[in-house]
């Protein structure tokens, strides 16, 4: 696996190595950097459980062991419409498939089925446990998608580090595009901040789980991201775009008007916003 050297030292903030630790964590901390980001949170975790409320008919679908390995499915009128499946972001180590519930209602409102995944959490799995647990859940989804009402091709969509387990996720042979929002693409600089207390990242980790240190998938990616983002995020998603471009890969790079981490998500949920109208372009 070949490294995009030139991208990946082009991530803010620039001169990584001679930063103290607390600019470091501060470079990743998107909790501290948006004024009112628990409360944002909050509303969308209560949309989202009134939206579960209206449709409790595939909820709570358990693709293997874990208490976590659950889907909540939204199928379509149309059970060959196509399906979108999120990954909720919280830095592999926090979150919840229930805050993403709402986050439907854009691509519903155009006919499509939807779908949020869980997965189980570091420190007591590794990032690339992680990764395996979810291609299990979209091997899950293949096979019994269909029987539940979602037949049609399929889209995956992540936001945070739900952006980055997607673009991980995009050559599983079930997918047919992705769309990453405000994803981290490299772990190198993620192993130096407050955030490894629980991940532990090994050279083998970010070797192996940093999509930008990886083949690029030759489908669609489109690859989003706020222009309200930190610096560090912004970064990852234009050097990860640029990567894939340099190797002919599509997919568009899509800077959000005035959106931060938290309120990006508002163009997704929104049947009008410009991550709905995107998603809807990769089923074109």
């Amino acid at each position: 696996m070949t490294a995009c050297p030139d991208s990946a030292a082009a991530i803010p903030p620039l001169g990584w190595d001679d930063l103290g630790q607390a600019q470091r964590d501060a470079a990743y901390d998107n909790l501290a950097a948006v004024a009112g980001a628990a409360a944002i949170q909050q509303a969308r975790h209560e949309a989202s459980a009134r939206f579960r409320a209206e449709r409790p008919g595939c909820l709570d679908r358990p693709y293997g062991p874990d208490e976590r390995n659950r889907w909540d499915l939204f199928p379509a009128r149309d059970p060959h419409a196509p399906c979108l499946a999120f990954i909720h972001g919280g830095y592999w180590q926090r979150g919840s498939r229930n805050s993403g519930s709402v986050l439907g209602t854009g691509v519903m409102a155009h006919g499509w089925s939807y779908a949020c995944v869980g997965y189980p959490l570091a420190p007591q799995v590794s990032v690339g446990a992680i990764v395996a647990h979810l291609r299990r859940a979209l091997d899950w989804l293949r096979d019994t998608g269909p029987s539940l009402g979602i037949a049609g091709p399929l889209f995956l969509c992540g936001s945070s580090v739900g952006g980055h387990l997607a673009s991980m996720l995009l050559d599983h042979v079930a997918v047919r595009a992705g769309l990453a929002i405000s994803g981290i693409y490299d772990l190198a600089q993620i192993r130096d901040t407050y955030l490894n207390a629980k991940l532990r990242l090994s050279d083998h980790d970010i070797a192996t789980c940093s999509p930008l240190r990886m083949p690029a998938v030759d489908k669609t990616l489109a690859i989003a991201y706020g222009t309200r983002e930190l610096p560090a995020l912004i970064g990852h998603g234009r050097a990860f775009h640029g990567y894939r471009a340099d190797r002919h890969r599509p997919g568009a790079l899509i800077p959000v008007p005035q959106a931060n981490h938290f309120t990006i998500l508002d163009s997704l949920e929104s049947p009008t916003g410009i991550l709905t109208g995107h998603v809807l372009q990769l089923a074109n």
